[in-house]
């Protein structure tokens, strides 16, 4: 290759070239401003506090999952038990008792894994990759399942105290529902769930006079109930034995799995909590479990005393909250159906609120997933308002699909949504008990013993409430969920292998460093800014950007004297976790720049770096060009661009063309770009 070297001083000076200018805002950017909020400062030391939730609004956010399950999986646990009602004193007590167990299961893995990520980082990191794939897909086929179900069971409460001829406007209703929601996650976490806030308080004000109603004003009744119980055991006992009794309390209690469907929110949202992180978390998870336990336990019991029945086209909370105070009054006014209007309202509206847990931790699931490359990389990106705005889109756009697959059937919905959540559950706590039983976690916890009994509880409850719901409902539809999560995990090894391949094809360019020089020239080199330069757009050091280098000095012998590397240090949703993650990135992008800038000066031509932080390339690279462009009126701009062998259809979806991007928008700001092509070899 020809030794490059610096250019002779031309007889007249070139023209100067006309200033890089941004072009003004168009009207859609204008209106996307409007909508989304003005960009955010991954620099600005204040924003993990002021994006972060405390414990009350995490609670909010990801708590409402949990608590709005109240509205059905109380009621189908209770309407399995038949005629032998009196069992819904011991069904009220193992719901509560189950929420405490699993919530103080996940509080242990809090601890032991306080940046998040749930059952996918768990399952992972304990179990294995291929664990890590199979749990992480049915996290995301839940969380799509949380948003359609909430939105539907929702939008069946409201439309319940409308005429019938309203009912062709249910779905448009159920489809707007979903696109604001949408909108709200991709303006940010915080806005949204503080935009919720009043309809999750009035829920916890209705359904605790409801609960404290139906109960407590119920206690002189303890004796009569205490005597059915001990008759009906006795009854029973003799009729049916104790392992067909058995049975079908056990069949009660696991069909009502719906009721612990959000437990894992806390622990797959710890991300978005405010520091001190395990601390915040594990408040975040004694809120939920308390109320939710309250909730469930405190509704099953209210059915018992008040003699509720299921009546078809109307809810069992319906039907609790009218025999409570629906004849009340107060003088002329008609307080109780005010109350009872109020009370189920709520109740519809906290199953919106619910979907919010899809939008917050689906998005970070699938972040997390494409950060391990078992998902196209584009889902771990930021916006430039710090969201996971690809993965919000998905989310939202997958549940309108199946709202009208279904055509918000909650009744179909549920039987999909009941499996995948304790596929998850269950693997967690199996990596949990695999940890506790290594013997390097013993030596670092004397305790172990103690802490492994939560861990082995909760994965005998899950296994066997997962075991229970395939086996009674995989022909009523369950087994779409079973095959819809086996594809969605084919797809995810895939995409996997796909990227393992390129990047073992591209490892074989790192063979060229043992060819560069390694000695620095004896004569010092001094840059020239008003000379010819080839800016060069790189990442790590890898022998991938030393053949782009090398590249642009043999096309073009003899004619840049400087060389400028840039690089842009992404922010994406694994590292967004801190101030000093933000830090670490940029310390490890400058110490790349650096190895390219010494590497350039021991082949003998003057370089220097430049480096912009940001959520995603392209956007930081125009920024950077421009700043660049008026120290360096003579630039031309190099970023390479894979180009395979034989393209697939799927290579663009799986490898974003930012390279092309970066080049349009440069060009319209009149800076010269060109695309070094880097083959992809079979």
């Amino acid at each position: 290759m020809d030794s490059p070297g610096p250019t002779p001083a031309p007889s007249e000076p070139p023209p100067p070239l006309p200033e890089p200018s941004q072009p003004p805002p168009t009207q859609w950017q204008r209106l996307r401003r409007a909508l989304l909020g003005d960009k955010k400062d991954v620099l600005d030391p204040a924003l993990f506090h002021t994006m972060s939730l405390v414990a009350f609004l995490a609670w909010v956010g990801l708590g409402a999952d949990g608590l709005s399950s109240s509205a059905y999986g109380p009621e189908e646990a209770f309407k399995n038990l038949g005629e032998h009602r009196y069992l819904a004193v011991f069904l009220a007590l193992a719901t509560g008792l189950t929420v405490l167990i699993i919530s103080a299961a996940y509080s242990k893995i809090i601890e032991h894994f306080p940046f998040g990520g749930g059952g996918y980082v768990v399952a992972t990191r304990l179990l294995g990759p291929m664990a890590g794939a199979v749990s992480g897909s049915a996290l995301l086929v839940d969380y799509i399942l949380t948003i359609t179900t909430s939105i539907a069971a929702g939008g069946d409460a409201v439309f319940s105290f409308l005429p019938e001829s309203a009912r062709h406007l249910m779905l448009p209703s159920e489809v707007a529902v979903i696109l604001a929601l949408t909108l709200m996650n991709i303006r940010g976490v915080k806005e949204s769930v503080k935009a919720l806030v009043p309809i999750f308080l009035t829920f916890i004000a209705t359904h605790a006079i409801l609960i404290a109603g139906s109960v407590f004003l119920h206690l002189g009744n303890v004796g009569k109930v205490a005597h059915d119980v001990s008759s009906g055991l006795s009854h029973d006992l003799g009729t049916m034995g104790f392992v067909a009794l058995m049975t079908l309390f056990l069949r009660a209690y696991s069909l009502g799995a719906g009721t612990y469907t959000g437990i894992e929110a806390v622990s797959n949202g710890l991300s978005i909590m405010r520091e001190p992180r395990v601390l915040t978390g594990k408040r975040t998870m004694v809120y939920m479990a308390v109320s939710l336990a309250v909730t469930a336990g405190g509704i099953i019991l209210g059915y018992l005393l008040m003699q509720v029945s299921h009546k078809d086209g109307q809810t069992m909370n319906y039907t609790l909250a009218m025999q409570l105070a629906g004849d009340f009054q107060l003088g002329p006014f008609h307080v109780g159906k005010w109350f009872v209007l109020l009370t189920i309202l709520s109740e519809a509206l906290l199953l919106f609120v619910a979907a919010q847990a899809g939008f917050i931790d689906g998005p970070r699931v699938m972040a997390n997933m494409g950060h391990d490359s078992w998902l196209p990389h584009r889902f771990s990106a930021l916006s430039d308002r710090l969201t996971m705005q690809n993965g919000v889109l998905l989310m939202g756009g997958t549940s309108i699909i199946m709202l009208f697959i279904t055509q918000g059937s909650v009744d179909a919905l549920v039987v999909l949504y009941a499996i995948n959540v304790f596929v998850t559950f269950s693997l967690s706590q199996a990596g949990m008990i695999r940890f506790f039983l290594q013997k390097e976690t013993q030596k670092k916890h004397p305790d172990w013993k103690k802490q492994i009994r939560i861990h082995v509880i909760a994965f005998a409850l899950c296994f066997g409430i997962l075991v229970v719901n395939v086996f009674e409902k995989f022909f009523e539809g369950a087994w779409i969920t079973v095959f819809v999560t086996g594809g969605l995990v084919g797809i995810c090894v895939l995409i996997r292998r796909h990227y393992e391949s390129v990047a073992e094809r591209l490892r074989r360019l790192d063979s060229i460093r043992d060819s560069l020089p390694t000695e620095m020239p004896a004569k010092e080199l001094v840059l020239e800014k008003k000379k010819a330069t080839a800016v060069l757009l790189v990442g790590g050091f890898s022998g991938l950007g030393i053949h782009s280098l090398l590249t642009v000095l043999r096309l073009f012998p003899r004619h840049f004297h400087n060389v400028v590397f840039m690089s842009v240090g992404v922010v994406d949703s694994a590292t967004f976790q801190g101030v000093e993650e933000v830090e670490r990135v940029k310390k490890q992008t400058e110490e790349s720049l650096k190895q390219y800038v010494a590497l350039a000066q021991r082949i003998g031509v003057p370089a220097e770096y430049r480096i912009e932080m940001g959520t995603e390339a392209i956007s930081g690279c125009v920024k950077l060009a421009t700043e660049i462009a008026k120290d360096y009126p003579r630039a031309i701009y190099f970023a390479g661009k894979l180009i395979f062998e034989r393209e697939q259809w799927f290579d663009r979806f799986l490898h974003n063309e930012t390279a092309y991007q970066i080049q349009r928008r440069l060009q319209f700001a009149g800076l010269a770009m060109v695309i070094l092509p880097v083959r992809v070899l079979e």
